[in-house]
């Protein structure tokens, strides 16, 4: 395609009459730092540290035990996202129109040839239909064989090659990409054919699904009326943005909210599903564009699985947190546990444990002052994002057990630890609220245990009633 495009170049440009000054060029730009700032769309291969190296060791310790809370890999979008494809269409040729006929093409911050180009040759994959609502993709698969051999190269005697169903214990929600997630990360530990199996789906999900199971936080306001995600998509900002975004696709007016945000996910995506190759609707945006597009999904999910939303967000990991302390402090098998979820999980699981929070809140109006927050959903909750715990046995240390956190390959830093080495002691101090808390009332009693409960009183209730009126 790359080559196609070089060849058709001096061919048509002077057709599209699309000569003098070009700015930014999304097809010539060897960098595209933009493509690591696509939220939870972002390319695990391009935002993944290349630290653990430097981290992994121990000197004096031992990696004894691991536990593992893997997002699936990168999918497909949803079925509403799929449909869309006629619309794209639709777009793709009313810019071309624009700049060839309309001669609308903006005096600065235009298309170059090269992405003009590249939109205008864009054609939707029609093998990808709506009933493949978020499979997991190629790319998801390679993500979590990926991953999987990455951490066995670096701990090869906590990740044996031979599954064991004692040794090993993996569990991942009801869904078609974490199952094959789970089936490729097995992969990539054990090889093709292997025997490794998850343990029984629950027909309630409390441990890697809560949320599910909470209608106060189905009812929770992160982006509706009155949210920041709100204020800041009706901001000057905001507004500006889309604007300029229409303007530089040769438009007179401001494009549908709706249409630009239909490009802008199809950029995420396609660069997602093809980490190698460049996908032709990112060239619609200036890098800077990206970047007001990503603080709109970070204050979404600050707010919606983050600090905003923080006392009951943190505790609405509780048996998450629980499951990984239990584990990791008992000496005897499973000695590795993977879960395999979803961003909401996993956002809520580091909001649990403290990683990554900001001194000052997130809002609508302080997206200037905060561009180097820590909560950046890009870095921290990209397609097949992990976290990894290792419990270590230091026999000539004063506190014999520690532990090493991992976020995406990243020892995470945390305030009480030593460079990302964290005393076991400490860490079970730290997270004693939350080990010691009975989960069933520590968050949401509107779950499923509260909602049994209700069920069985508006029973009760309407038993009493119906023997009133009959007496």
């Amino acid at each position: 395609m790359r080559l196609l495009l070089l060849l058709l170049v001096p061919l048509v440009a002077p057709y599209l009459q699309v000569d003098g000054q070009e700015d930014y060029c999304f097809g010539k730009d060897s960098d595209r730092p933009q493509t690591a700032q696509f939220s939870s769309k972002t390319a695990y291969q391009i935002v993944k540290s290349s630290n653990i190296d430097k981290q992994y060791l121990v000197p004096g310790c031992e990696a004894k035990k691991m536990w593992i809370f893997h997002r699936h890999g990168t999918r497909l979008p949803k079925s509403g996202t799929i449909k869309k494809a006629s619309r794209l269409m639709e777009l793709r040729d009313q810019i071309v129109k624009n700049y060839r006929e309309a001669k609308t093409k903006p005096e600065t911050n235009a298309l170059c040839t090269e992405d003009l180009i590249a939109i205008q040759l864009w054609k939707g994959n029609s093998s990808i239909t709506p009933d493949m609502d978020e499979f997991l993709t190629s790319q998801g698969y390679d993500d979590l064989r990926g991953t999987a051999k990455l951490y066995q190269r670096y701990y090869p005697s906590i990740l044996p090659r031979d599954y064991n169903d004692t040794y090993y214990q993996f569990r991942h929600t009801d869904t078609q990409r974490t199952t094959e997630s789970f089936k490729a990360f097995a992969e990539g530990l054990f090889g093709t054919g292997n025997a490794a199996h998850p343990v029984d789906i629950p027909k309630e999900d409390l441990l890697l699904r809560p949320y599910d199971y909470c209608q106060s936080y189905k009812e929770l306001n992160y982006k509706g009326a009155g949210s920041e995600h709100q204020k800041y998509t009706q901001s000057a900002l905001w507004n500006s943005t889309l604007a300029d975004i229409s303007t530089r696709l040769g438009f007179l007016y401001t494009l549908d909210q709706a249409d630009i945000l239909l490009m802008y996910d199809t950029c995420r995506y396609e660069q997602a599903w093809q980490v190698d190759r460049t996908s032709v609707w990112c060239g619609a945006f200036l890098p800077e564009q990206v970047t007001v597009f990503e603080y709109a999904e970070d204050l979404k999910y600050y707010y919606g699985s983050g600090y905003g939303f923080e006392e009951d967000t943190a505790r609405l990991n509780c048996r998450l947190v629980q499951d990984m302390l239990t584990h990791l402090s008992n000496p005897v098998s499973p000695h590795v546990i993977a879960h395999f979820g979803h961003t909401t999980g996993l956002q809520t699981l580091i909001t649990a444990l403290g990683v990554r929070k900001d001194d000052i809140k997130l809002r609508a109006d302080n997206y200037n002052s905060l561009t180097n927050r820590r909560w950046k959903t890009s870095i921290l909750g990209p397609f097949a994002a992990n976290f990894v715990a290792v419990k270590y046995d230091c026999p000539a240390a004063l506190d014999k057990e520690k532990a090493v956190f991992f976020l995406n390959q990243d020892a995470v830093q945390l305030d009480w630890c030593s460079v990302g080495l964290c005393n076991w002691s400490e860490v079970l101090h730290r997270y004693k609220t939350l080990a010691d808390a009975d989960c069933d009332e520590y968050y949401c009693r509107s779950g499923a245990a509260s909602l049994a409960a209700t069920t069985t009183l508006l029973a009760s209730t309407l038993l009493a009633a119906l023997v009133y009126l009959m007496h």
